[in-house]
């Protein structure tokens, strides 16, 4: 006789309950028409549950969830869960859902260790990262697996259902000061391979992984840190795994096969996209003989949110929640003089990035006050759909333009060092020989993030794109003169980059300022403290992009 298991699954929903963009205080759109959420899961989840009549249904996550919206931005900051009491909203709509397990991503400890386990002991389901190793102890700081006995149908044999979780081991570079002495996290492939067998000791008929990394096998976090995106190679080295739920590469995989170097058995993989846009559905086959279970399928759909209503149940369990977060983003702070827009701020200097820089800049300068030396300031273009308008300015505007929860910190770095950074920073762009057009929609190297591009201010440079990578940099002065190698600067940044995130160069030192301070909350305050937003205090043509010389965007 067989019987059916379904398990669904999402992963990277970074704080997205309602089908709501904060930073527009307008429903949600992408132009591809997708929609956002745990309220539209919620619908999906339900109505699969429906299909099934009862039977074995399981409901997984595979990380980031905590952070993402302006929403969970307001639960960790502005009025912290951690100083409230309150239920943070991504745990009272999962346990509405009623979520088996869910797995922890690397954005879980943006926030710090007390509000990510405030967090873990609001849900009613385990967290799982059988990969973070508590320093203190050398044992697992949260639950590793979850073994489940699950109801296949009346009168079948009993059934128990391994769920190991896997967390990203980035944490320790993007959050180092988080989890720094605190916390390690351990090679995911070396670490499903000393628990799966322990699982199917332990009684586990079925495995299932459920994986905050990506199955590319490529990594951006340099030598000595593992693997950031080994899904793959997990399905591919470790024996007995059934099927992997992954994330942290935001991607749609609708249903993927590896087949096992170990077994020659076929492992399902399968990743939902992002924001609880797409539900993955899997679905096993099971039949049950001498004594033991076989998986005889499986398979992977993959579910549109679009396709159904959010569920009431989570809008009503959420509604206060979501309007104090509402009128606190369309709160006005200030006043700008123009408008202004970060369209065209990975092209040439704005207005728009220069207030990012003009803020930190004097934050720094005020905190090191005894320092004397030049203080220059790192930002990236986050977002081309950032703007002020002429008018009234408010906090979801502000929030719009730094769309990341980073905190700023400042380091020493010489001219030499400088230099290496804009080379890096520089290689956003491809390589553009002379008399070439040059396209601004396809002038940056394919795959390379906007978030990637750094640009600087307090000196004047230019990036030449007619020349290699490493050797953009042909002109870097400082007050009227070029810098020597030796010079010294101190450079304000955000925490993420001064970590090591994005493997720049100079970076991962100790901080000269670090006061935990975050960047979006100084824009604002420094807004509100002023009341106007004037370009005439910030604006700078500082850097140019040239080819052989020539300004290209003057």
């Amino acid at each position: 006789m067989r019987w059916t298991l379904t398990v669904l699954g999402t992963t990277d929903l970074h704080g997205n309950v309602f089908n709501w963009d904060y930073y527009r205080d307008a429903e949600y759109d992408d132009g591809a028409h997708d929609d956002v959420g745990l309220a539209k899961v919620a619908s999906v989840v339900g109505a699969v549950r429906a299909e099934r009549e009862g039977l074995a249904t399981l409901v997984l996550d595979a990380g980031d969830t905590i952070e993402g919206t302006l929403l969970t931005t307001f639960y960790a900051r502005r009025e912290p869960i951690t100083s409230t009491g309150e239920i943070h909203p991504m745990a009272r709509a999962m346990n509405v859902i009623g979520y088996d397990a869910v797995t922890l991503g690397n954005h879980e400890f943006n926030y710090g260790l007390p509000l990510l386990d405030l967090w873990i002991s609001q849900l009613d389901c385990p967290a799982l990262a059988a990969n973070a190793i508590s320093e203190a102890t050398g044992e697992p700081a949260y639950a590793p697996y979850l073994l489940k006995e699950v109801r296949l149908a009346e009168n079948a044999p009993a059934f128990t259902v391994g769920i190991l979780g896997l967390t990203n081991p980035g944490t320790a570079v993007w959050d180092r000061g988080t989890v720094a002495g605190k916390l390690r996290f351990e090679d995911m492939v070396a670490t499903a391979a000393k628990w799966v067998p322990e699982m199917r000791k332990a009684g586990a008929d079925l495995v299932l992984v459920s994986a905050h990394g990506g199955d590319s096998g490529t990594s951006t976090l340099g030598p000595g840190v593992p693997n950031e995106n080994p899904t793959a190679l997990i399905a591919q080295r470790v024996p007995g795994i059934d099927a992997i739920l992954f994330g942290h590469a935001h991607a749609e995989v609708v249903e993927r096969f590896h087949v096992n170097e170990h077994t020659g058995e076929r492992v399902l993989t399968a990743e939902p996209s992002k924001f609880g846009q797409r539900v993955s559905r899997m679905d096993f086959t099971l039949r049950h003989t001498g004594g033991r279970w076989v998986v005889e399928d499986k398979c992977a759909t993959m579910i549109n949110t679009n396709t159904v209503e959010e569920d009431p149940t989570v809008l009503d369990e959420l509604k206060e929640q979501h309007a104090r977060t509402v009128a606190h983003t369309t709160r006005v702070v200030a006043t700008s003089t123009v408008e202004m827009s970060a369209a065209e701020s990975r092209l040439r200097p704005t207005p728009i990035l220069g207030f990012v820089h003009r803020v930190q800049t004097d934050t720094v300068r005020a905190a090191l006050a005894d320092n004397e030396l030049p203080v220059l300031s790192v930002a990236s273009p986050f977002s081309r759909t950032a703007r002020f308008p002429a008018g009234e300015v408010c906090v979801r505007e502000i929030a719009g333009l730094y769309v990341y929860d980073n905190a700023l910190e400042a380091v020493e770095l010489t001219g030499a060092q400088v230099r290496a950074y804009l080379e890096y920073s520089a290689r956003y762009y491809r390589t553009h020989a002379p008399g070439a057009p040059v396209d601004p929609a396809t002038i940056s190297v394919r795959g390379r993030p906007d978030f990637n591009y750094d640009t600087i201010d307090g000196i004047d440079y230019d990036i030449d794109i007619s020349r290699p990578a490493g050797e953009r940099i042909t002109r870097l002065e400082h007050g009227g003169a070029a810098v020597a190698p030796d010079a010294r600067f101190v450079v304000a940044v955000n925490n993420y980059r001064r970590s090591g995130g994005g493997a720049f160069p100079g970076m991962g030192g100790t901080p000269l300022y670090s006061a935990g301070r975050e960047i979006r909350e100084l824009l604002i305050d420094w807004a509100r403290a002023r009341g106007t937003i004037d370009p005439a205090d910030f604006s700078a043509a500082n850097w140019r992009l040239v080819r052989d010389g020539v300004p290209l965007f003057a």
